[in-house]
């Protein structure tokens, strides 16, 4: 049996990343990430380079080998040990440059902050947007959920109002970010299309909305005043776009204290135009 409780291995984290966690670790992990920043931020960067990797050279990978290169060919050639390994020489020269230049590009492909936050945001979409049974945390019925997810992430949270939409608040969880704890929300609208909204704590003080695809999916993000949003849903920028402006608008520009625990969060899903 394997233990919960026991120290976060940095495999494990890379095994978190790569999809190749044993389930009966993926909540201790998260769990580790939540209370761990750094380990969270690391997990955040091999994210997002490995995304930048993919970007940059997935034409590259899927490209034939020329069959001058190949080693049936190399091999069957009248050629003396010495040509054959200098021919490998070579090869491995190739190797070593193509490596070189992916790191490179790698390199000069750094993602930004809100590149990385966006990354997180877009897989936990991904994850949670296929679970049947539990795809989130706490209920949107729960009155304990804004007020419990407001004091984690450190700022009081309101969930707006999507009906304009056809979307409905399902609940949310508590993830880890790359700079902490991070909400995340989810919307199902009456076809059974998903839609998250990710939020966290963020260096950028400010930044206008950014939306990327990523395969069928799409997201939105944007800063402001030191914390980070995603929308994220299916690959339709006009849609998203307009749920995200409805965000904006119902946030309210003054703070007030986060709620205490067991208060009514009915009055939190207000609109700056009514307040």
């Amino acid at each position: 049996m394997i233990d919960n409780n026991s120290p976060v291995t940095e495999d494990e984290l890379h095994a978190y990343v790569d999809g190749e966690l044993p389930a009966d670790r993926r909540e201790a992990v998260e769990a580790w990430l939540i209370r761990h920043p750094d380990d969270a931020a690391r997990v955040g960067a091999w994210r997002a380079q490995a995304d930048a990797i993919r970007a940059r050279y997935a034409s590259v990978v899927g490209e034939p080998v020329p069959a001058r290169l190949g080693l049936d060919r190399i091999t069957r050639t009248r050629r003396s040990w010495a040509a054959i390994a200098a021919a490998a020489t070579v090869a491995a020269f190739v190797v070593g440059g193509v490596a070189g230049w992916m790191a490179r590009g790698a390199s000069a492909a750094s993602p930004s902050e809100m590149e990385v936050f966006a990354n997180e945001a877009i897989g936990a979409h991904r994850l949670y947007i296929g679970e049947v049974r539990h795809p989130i945390e706490v209920k949107a019925e729960e009155n304990h959920l804004l007020p419990w997810l407001s004091r984690r992430v450190g700022t009081t949270l309101r969930a707006p109002d999507l009906a304009a939409f056809d979307l409905r608040l399902l609940g949310g969880r508590l993830l880890p970010g790359v700079n902490g704890p991070a909400a995340l929300f989810m919307y199902e609208s009456a076809s059974g299309e998903r839609v998250t909204i990710y939020v966290s704590k963020t260096n950028e003080t400010r930044t206008s909305f950014r939306y990327k695809n990523d395969d069928k999916f799409g997201a939105l993000r944007w800063s402001e005043a030191g914390y980070g949003w995603v929308v994220s849903g299916p690959d339709d920028k006009p849609r998203l776009k307009g749920i995200a402006s409805a965000l904006y608008e119902q946030l309210d520009p003054r703070t007030p204290p986060v709620p205490a625990p067991g208060r009514s969060t009915e009055n939190q899903l207000m609109s700056r135009r009514g307040s």
